[in-house]
């Protein structure tokens, strides 16, 4: 009788297949059989490229007379340590009786990678091969992939991605790697007195990140403080018929507007303040000859403000968050996240898409019915569920077919809940945080009530007035802001994810003008948590006169740019090494980035591991070391396209184009071949090594500081 193989990528999800199919069989040495099905599994890579000396034996000693070296035919082996199952899998992908194969393993390049290479060495024939592609490992996902499995020819594009992406690292990283090695290498070492020929290490993906870590560490370095002085006025409102109203205060900031005596003057950084102390304290002097000093209401705007949930999380924002929550690194987000998918707990973690699917959208009720039984959110879940706020989801943002690739966002299953109770305290928080996020988009915005203040302070008549230019009279602005309805946020707050923030901060220490940002706002925060402080505001018109208490002067300092923590790493790694802030704005803009979900955690432990770069694992900030800024001033004095996110991000879109049948595997390969030959004759003519010397000891100095 013949049987069906399921091959998946790892025994505990071999596991979840055969509870799923019920195939209650023998277990034996690499695999379960049934009466119908056997199931086996790799672990991870079985198989993996061959090195150089595979080729030629000549190939193993690095000598620059061998390079590029360029294979026209790519040869494949077993890895030494899965041999033994890479056996059992190919005797079983070979058995006579076995007439379909199921691959189960990940649904992603890299899973359709180890499979196909499987595939290759076993020599697999003419048997009928079909493609699961699940989001979860919950049952309902399994037997619907079955059900649903694709010719796996379906998926020869995707293979051929992989293998170029496999290719590419191969060929990229041994010839440069040794290129740069044979030139630089004892340069380096002579340099470090460190004994030994330096290996210089490079990679695709690895160097460009690199080269950003040290970009941003050399603009701090850099960076100049200009100080700056800001003018604070207080103001005050007093209402005879009103006490209720009376004496509460406000603070409103200074701006160059027309009509001031400073309007367009060179003595000013930027609007709202001056570039020395004592143009503040001419300001203040000129305001102070008015007796009483006051100020008249010049407008005021009131308006709605909404703010929506926002996007559902991929794993690079998941990764961004918790590296500012938890302090924990991109890799070890991954773990966490990996272990809720494999308790069955979320769904598909090395995903790009922050939507949903039309296909799930109409069944999402299941996931939020389940998260009834999640004890901090029990509550929100009953209430969506109740009002059918989920009904209209399909409508929204929140789902979006063309935005998604191979997985749709991480989201909870509404199943495995009794898992959670053996959860670690850190994982369990991840899995609220993604939970949280989840239901917030089923709720409404929230809801803002902002105030805009102009008031008019006159100083008397300005000499030599401009055309058009009314004398006397400088410009304080206040803004405020009052939440109106919570809406998502009642949800979406995790309490003790925020105080960590606010008590840790993002790893740097704050500039001043920073920190003075901060409490201004944070005093104006308290202010509109006062009812009759709000009530003050609804009642000022245009041309009320108010008293001007004080005038005070603030001191503050520009900012340098923030050094990139694990998490912003891996968010300008998505976004092609930009950092945007912005979370709206990055998922209006978001192409191809430096490597895959996937990849870029593994990437950034690497480059700690090899001392190019040091994380702080209390702050997950992250520098270079001198090692890693004498091999960025090496690649930049040789190949110095490496070192560009754009080209890098580029060669990404190149491997998508080919995944999605837009280009062929031929023309992105000669494109490859010609880069990476084309780099190599032009290292082998340079002669630069004095000039090097000179950028090594410019970033030796401040190492030698450290010490």
């Amino acid at each position: 009788m013949s049987k069906s193989l399921y091959i998946a990528e790892k025994p505990s999800v071999a596991q979840e297949f055969a509870n799923a199919l019920k195939a209650n069989g023998r277990r034996r040495d690499g695999y379960i059989e049934s009466d119908q099905v056997i199931i086996t599994w790799c672990v991870g890579h079985l198989v993996t490229m061959s090195y150089p000396e595979s080729y030629d034996p000549k190939f193993k000693r690095w000598s620059l007379s061998t390079l590029p070296f360029l294979p026209k035919e790519f040869k494949y082996e077993v890895i030494p340590n899965a041999e033994k199952q890479f056996k059992i899998v190919s005797s079983l992908l070979n058995r006579p009786d076995v007439d379909t194969i199921y691959v189960c393993t990940d649904s992603g390049r890299e899973g359709e990678y180890i499979y196909r290479l499987v595939a290759q060495m076993a020599g697999v024939g003419d048997k009928k091969q079909k493609r699961v592609w699940i989001d979860s490992q919950t049952e309902d996902e399994i037997l619907r992939g079955i059900r649903e499995a694709k010719d796996e020819s379906e998926y020869d594009n995707l293979s051929a991605s992989a293998y170029l992406r496999a290719k590419e690292d191969y060929l990229m990283g041994i010839n440069f790697s040794r290129l740069l090695t044979l030139r630089y290498g004892q340069h380096i070492s002579n340099y470090l007195k460190s004994g030994k020929n330096t290996v210089i290490s490079v990679g695709r993906v690895m160097t460009c990140v690199m080269g950003m870590v040290v970009r941003r560490e050399r603009e701090v370095r850099d960076f100049v403080k200009t100080p700056f002085y800001r003018v604070i006025g207080t103001f005050s409102r007093e209402d005879a018929a009103n006490p209720e109203l009376s004496g509460m205060d406000f603070d409103g900031e200074w701006r160059s507007a027309p009509g001031s005596k400073y309007f367009e003057s060179p003595f000013l950084y930027k609007e709202n303040g001056f570039k020395e102390r004592k143009y503040a304290e001419e300001l203040i002097n000129t305001l102070s000859l008015k007796d009483p000093m006051e100020g008249t209401v010049a407008s005021i705007e009131k308006k709605k403000e909404t703010k929506n949930p926002p996007l559902l999380y991929n794993l690079a924002e998941l990764q961004n968050d918790c590296s500012k929550m938890f302090k924990i690194s991109p890799d070890e987000t991954l773990k966490q996240v990996q272990e809720l998918y494999e308790k069955k707990l979320v769904t598909y973690p090395r995903t790009d898409a922050r939507v949903l699917s039309t296909a799930v959208a109409k069944e999402i009720h299941k996931n939020i019915a389940g998260l009834k039984g999640f004890e901090p959110l029990a509550e929100a879940a009953a209430e969506v569920m109740e009002k059918g706020l989920f009904k209209t989801i399909e409508k929204t943002r929140y789902v979006n077919d063309k935005q998604i690739t191979d997985h749709y966002a991480i989201i909870p299953t509404g199943q495995g809940l009794g898992a959670l109770r053996g959860l670690s305290p850190l994982t369990w928080k991840v899995y609220e945080v993604i939970a949280r996020r989840f239901i917030s988009v089923f709720y409404p915005p929230a809801i803002y009530q902002k105030y805009a203040l102009e008031l008019v302070a006159d100083t008397g008549p300005v000499s030599d007035p401009a055309p058009n230019q009314e004398p006397g009279k400088e410009h304080f602005y206040a803004n405020f802001r009052v939440m109106l309805e919570a809406g998502y946020l009642k949800v979406a707050d995790v309490s003790w994810g925020k105080k960590k923030q606010q008590d840790e901060g993002n790893g740097e220490a704050p500039s001043e003008d920073n920190g003075q940002e901060e409490n201004n706002q944070e005093s104006s925060q308290n202010q509109m948590d006062n009812p009759a402080f709000v009530a003050m505001l609804g009642t000022l018109k245009k041309g009320m006169k108010l008293p001007l208490k004080k005038l005070t002067i603030k001191e503050g300092e520009t900012s340098p740019p923030k050094r990139y923590t694990s998490g912003s790493m891996i968010l300008a790694m998505e976004n092609a090494g930009q950092l945007i802030e912005d979370e709206e704005l990055r998922a209006q803009i978001k192409g191809s980035g430096i490597g895959t979900s996937a990849t870029r955690a593994e990437i950034l432990k690497k480059l700690c591991n090899i001392k190019y770069l040091s994380l702080n694992s209390k702050t997950q900030v992250i520098v270079p070391t001198l090692l890693g800024e004498m091999i960025f001033d090496v690649v930049n004095a040789s190949i110095r396209q490496l070192l560009n996110p754009e080209l890098t991000a580029s060669w990404e879109k190149g491997l998508t184009y080919v995944a999605e049948g837009s280009i062929t595997p031929e023309e992105y390969m000669q494109k490859l071949e010609n880069f990476v030959a084309g780099r190599t004759a032009g290292v082998l003519r340079l002669n630069n090594h004095y000039d090097l010397h000179g950028v090594f000891d410019a970033a030796a100095a401040n190492y030698n500081k450290q010490k």
